[in-house]
């Protein structure tokens, strides 16, 4: 990437950062789309300063062409394209390279989900793991799955939030915006078990460490990495194809279960803190297709037909 096309990036992210509140998560992703971006037009002799139509163009038809999901795709090309409003509005340019590449239409694939059966299958599988590994791994299990947690906000969460065996979890989730998780039973006695425990997790000399999740490692607290690859482990031991299970599937089972029970869709749109409604909706598929078979397979003329 050119000397001039990293500082538009840099101010571009610090934008997004400050004007917008984006997250980091999304603030790291956009800085990968913007060096992917860079390497590509680099091996065209341009950079993101000078890019042409033509450029952007060839660029967005190579993220086709290149085996991505559809999700990071598209990622990409927005990133390129508010990267470029951004700069249009700065008037470090006078055109849009990326405003006459219309984006391709995709669906949007539904989300993998767990039987309740699975997920009981699943929970019991991370907490009999060897001593107090279980105690916190089926802790956190049961964490995502009663309250509809992002990976990155379950590895963030303080031990102040929960010491006080609260009934739901104020949360800070995408663009700093916080909204209320609840927490079942269930789920505060297994943050009651692994609370007693919680001690023997901490690096040393660092009795003072914030992370309800602490660890030794470098962060100071569970990586997502690491409750994943637990949670692969924990499938495999249930007898779930570990490739049906991530820790964002924990949070789709939290949104289907819901509406299986007859939970209204604004209620589990403002439990999973989504902007859009239309976000949520693609749960109601996934629940009309699982509450269709169960009519199918277990009502009696149902029965009687086959």
């Amino acid at each position: 990437m050119s000397a001039k096309g990293a500082d538009w990036a840099e101010a571009f992210l610090e934008m997004m950062a400050v004007e917008r509140a984006a997250a980091r998560n999304t603030l790291s992703a956009y800085a990968r789309d913007l060096t992917d971006a860079g390497g590509f037009l680099a091996g065209r002799g341009r950079g993101l300063a000078d890019a042409t139509a033509e450029d952007v163009e060839a660029y967005f038809a190579a993220l086709g062409a290149r085996g991505l999901s559809p999700a990071t795709a598209a990622r990409r090309r927005a990133a390129v394209r508010q990267f470029y409003r951004f700069v249009l509005g700065e008037s470090w340019r006078d055109d849009d390279p990326s405003r006459r590449v219309e984006a391709p239409k995709k669906g949007r694939p539904l989300p993998k989900v767990l039987s309740r059966e699975e997920m009981d299958r699943l929970i019991a599988a991370a907490s009999a793991r060897d001593g107090v590994q279980g105690l916190r791994f089926g802790c956190m299990v049961e964490l995502a799955y009663a309250s509809g947690l992002r990976i990155s906000e379950l590895t963030a969460l303080p031990l102040a939030a929960l010491q006080r065996d609260p009934a739901y979890l104020i949360v800070k989730g995408k663009g700093g915006k916080e909204r209320l998780a609840p927490l079942n039973d269930t789920a505060r006695a297994a943050v009651k078990a692994y609370l007693a425990a919680r001690p023997q997790f901490l690096p040393k000399g660092d009795k003072a460490n914030p992370w309800l999740f602490p660890s030794r490692g470098k962060a100071g607290r569970l990586t997502p990495r690491r409750f994943a690859q637990v949670l692969d482990e924990a499938a495999a031991d249930a007898g779930i194809d570990p490739e049906r299970v991530s820790p964002h599937v924990l949070r789709h089972a939290f949104a289907t279960h819901l509406l299986e029970g007859g939970a209204d869709l604004r209620v589990v749109q403002k439990l999973l803190g989504h902007a859009d409604i239309a976000t949520t909706q693609i749960y109601t598929h996934v629940a009309s297709d699982r509450l269709r078979e169960v009519v199918e397979t277990k009502h009696p003329l149902a029965r009687k037909k086959s």
